[in-house]
C-alpha cells in the first residue's frame, strides 16, 4: 500500500515515515499543500490512502482532501490537533473517512488506517434480487449503483455500503450501535458517533427530496433508524 503523508512537523514525518516503512507501507511525504497538491494531480491513482495534517504552512488538509475526492474516491484521514466537534464534522462532510489527534498512539494510527482501507477493499454481502426498489431509489446490487428516478447518484464506498446495510433490513429499526458495528469494522474504542450522524446527513442529502423531513431513511426516536416497512 502507498501512503501519501502531508505533514509540516519533521519530528512526527520522519517517525511516521519510520513507522510506515516497518509495517510494509510505501510512503510519500510531503511537507505543505503545495507539493502534495502537485502529487494528488500527477499521482493521484498511483495511491492508496491519503494521511493529511489539518494545519499546514501554506493552507489546509481541507483543500488536499476536496482535491484528492474531486480525482478520486481514496480514503483521506486527517491529523488533527482540533478536537472539537465542528472540525471533525467539517472534515468528515468534505468526505474525509476518519481522523485522529495528536498526540496518537501509532497503534491506534495503525489500526484505523486498516479499518479504512478494509472499507475501500471489502464487499457488502449481495442481495438475493440484482436490485431493490426503496421508493424513488433503485439500488443495483450486481452493478454497485444507486439511481433516484432513474438519474444515478454517485456515492463514497463508505455511503454506498450504509445504504446496503439498510436495504438487507428493510423494516427494521437498527440502532446507531448496530450500524456503527457494521461499518467500521473495528473496536468501539475507536468510533467517533459524530461519524455516522455525518453519513446519514449525506445520504439523506442525496436520496430524500426533503432532507429535513426524510421518507425513506427514517428516524425512530430513542431507537435508531429505519428504511422502508
Amino acid at each position: 500500500m502507498k501512503i501519501l503523508v502531508v505533514e509540516d512537523d519533521k519530528t512526527i514525518a520522519s517517525g511516521l515515515e519510520y513507522t510506515f516503512q516497518n509495517e510494509g507501507y510505501e510512503t510519500v511525504m510531503c511537507p505543505d499543500v503545495d507539493t502534495a497538491m502537485k502529487m494528488i494531480d500527477e499521482h493521484v491513482n498511483e495511491l492508496d490512502l491519503f494521511l493529511l495534517d489539518l494545519s499546514l504552512p501554506d493552507g489546509s488538509g481541507y483543500e488536499l482532501c476536496e482535491a484528492v475526492k474531486k480525482r478520486a474516491d481514496k480514503p483521506v484521514i486527517f491529523l488533527t490537533a482540533f478536537d472539537d466537534e465542528v472540525n471533525v464534522v467539517m472534515g468528515l462532510d468534505m468526505g474525509a473517512d476518519d481522523y485522529i489527534t495528536k498526540p496518537f498512539r501509532i497503534r491506534e494510527l495503525l489500526s484505523r488506517i486498516k479499518s479504512v482501507t478494509r472499507r475501500y477493499h471489502k464487499h457488502s454481502q449481495p442481495s438475493s434480487s440484482s436490485y431493490i426498489d426503496i421508493g424513488p431509489i433503485r439500488v443495483h446490487t450486481a452493478e454497485g449503483k444507486v439511481y433516484k428516478n432513474g438519474e444515478e447518484v454517485l456515492m463514497t464506498a463508505l455511503e454506498y455500503r450504509l445504504l446496503l446495510i439498510f436495504t438487507n433490513h428493510i423494516g427494521q429499526v437498527l440502532t446507531r450501535t448496530q450500524l456503527l458495528e457494521w461499518i467500521w469494522d473495528v473496536a468501539g474504542d475507536f468510533v467517533n458517533d459524530n461519524t455516522l450522524t455525518v453519513y446519514i446527513k449525506r445520504l439523506r442529502e442525496k436520496l430524500e427530496d426533503d432532507p429535513h423531513h426524510p421518507k425513506i431513511i427514517k428516524t425512530v426516536r430513542g431507537m435508531g433508524y429505519k428504511v422502508g416497512g
